[in-house]
């Protein structure tokens, strides 16, 4: 029933991206700002109880909701109710939507709708990345596959809606979290709410961040995703979801880059943004195939 939704989500998700305008989440921002305004001083292992709090609360209610529905009507209404979850799970925005929109943008010469769109899937201005925002936004795609798609799917298979929506919860007040740092001149890592729920979130994004680096190796050039992963693994970086967005984005980088080399230096920046979303998109197809041999050999449900 699990893969059976899954499939249903992702093809209904292509036809109704443009209707789903309600899954931004940006209800999500006063609740997070609401709890940083009477609990954001908190430090340490209050600040992460703090934060534990504030992902579950929106997460019960899904929760319940599909431990009541069990298997009434034979499984159809949590068949339903797993489709319409995975609808609003994956997002903010539909990323293939996202970078068709920043591609269009170049085709076009159009600076500012450009930086616009590169700035979505930054999560910050591609102007600061001066000469480097090409790369910027290559690694950033492959980094939001994983937030929008990946960790998603994971956390469903793991535990079925609630999990996939404990997953898209953490992501977007972690996110307004990075924007309200950012937004004050703040650190990234202070040891504050904020930095708890980044730290909750890289925790979620772990796992399935490491398979679907390799679901990136698998869909373009293994052998130098691998040595990619490598350098990626003596890195040191200053987080659980740095090193986790640290491995993505090298590895996804070095199994497109092969694709690259013939491309001419203006038409990069296209070439790039979609040979990257191309990565993602078979990555995807990977773990769906993955997923229902599982099924068929009775490992998940």
């Amino acid at each position: 029933m699990s893969l059976l939704a899954l499939l249903f989500a992702l093809v209904c998700e292509r036809g109704l991206t443009h209707l789903l305008h309600l899954r931004e989440w940006r209800w999500l921002d006063p609740y997070f700002d609401a709890a940083d305004r009477t609990l954001g001083s908190r430090r340490g292992v209050v600040a992460v109880l703090v934060a534990v709090v504030l992902i579950a609360l929106p997460v019960l209610p899904i929760l319940l909701v599909s431990d009541w529905l069990g298997p009434r009507w034979l499984g159809l209404l949590q068949f339903a109710f797993a489709v319409l979850v995975l609808l609003f799970a994956f997002g903010p925005r539909d990323l293939k939507d996202e970078v068709d929109d920043y591609v269009t943008a170049l085709e076009h010469h159009d600076r500012d709708e450009a930086l616009r769109r590169g700035k979505e899937l930054l999560e910050s201005s591609p102007a600061a990345h001066g000469t480097a925002a090409r790369e910027a936004i290559e690694e950033a795609i492959f980094i939001q596959g994983n937030n929008r798609i990946f960790g998603v799917v994971f956390w469903f298979m793991v535990l079925g809606p609630a999990g996939a929506w404990a997953y898209r919860v953490s992501d977007m007040l972690r996110r307004r979290a990075a924007f309200e740092a950012a937004r004050q001149g703040l650190p990234r890592m202070r040891g504050d709410l904020g930095s708890a729920l980044m730290g909750i979130h890289g925790v979620l994004a772990w796992l399935p961040a490491r398979l679907c680096a390799l679901a990136y190796a698998l869909a373009g050039s293994f052998e130098d995703a691998v040595g990619n992963w490598r350098v990626a693994v003596d890195r040191a970086a200053t987080g659980v979801l740095d090193r986790a967005e640290d491995l993505l984005a090298r590895v996804g980088k070095a199994s497109l880059q092969p694709s690259l080399d013939d491309v001419p230096p203006e038409q990069l920046d296209l070439a790039t943004a979609r040979g990257a979303w191309r990565i993602v998109s078979r990555a995807l197809w990977i773990w769906v195939a993955a997923i229902a041999l599982l099924v068929v050999t009775g490992a998940v449900d």
